[in-house]
């Protein structure tokens, strides 16, 4: 049987979205001199760079990246971050996934941060997928979709292709 992929974004609608969240992230954050842009990975992360990228367009204060690793299938007590703790704390940070399913991923993401006292804390995912099991949200967000449980939406970050499909 074959998979039918439906775009749901293409290049330049993701580009636009990465605009549009890098500015929202700057107003929350206008009065910081740094902030945390937390990226899980893989996709997250990815997502991260290119929200870097663009605040370093628009935005007055240091960015600094950091990379969340854990095991998505069994994330209690797996999540590690590229950063110690002492560097994210008393600072804002952004956790940044590709996309919101159950919340799992984000939930454990945020758990692990609250081990030290933030400024602020935010997340941002490109695609907000409403089937939540957890009572987590996304601050900043650049498409909400409602799919069906069957379907799932894969996110590509390629130089200049970035894409979106449900299938």
């Amino acid at each position: 049987m074959k998979v039918k992929l439906e775009k749901i974004l293409d290049h330049k609608a993701i580009q636009h979205k990465i605009r549009r969240i890098a500015y929202q992230i700057y107003e929350t954050n206008v009065n910081e001199d740094e902030i945390i842009l937390a990226g899980i990975a893989d996709n997250g992360y990815k997502f991260a760079e290119r929200l870097q990228s663009s605040l370093e367009e628009i935005a007055p204060f240091k960015t600094v990246l950091c990379k969340v690793t854990m095991d998505k299938q069994n994330p209690l007590g797996t999540v590690k971050t590229s950063l110690t703790e002492e560097e994210y704390a008393n600072k804002s940070v952004v956790l940044i996934d590709d996309v919101l399913n159950s919340g799992t991923t984000l939930i454990y993401g945020v758990q692990h941060f609250l081990n030290v006292p933030l400024k602020r804390f935010k997340t941002a995912v490109l695609v907000n997928r409403n089937h939540k099991k957890y009572p987590v949200k996304a601050d900043f967000k650049g498409i909400s979709l409602s799919t069906s449980l069957n379907e799932s939406v894969k996110v590509t970050f390629r130089k200049g292709n970035d894409m979106a499909v449900l299938e």
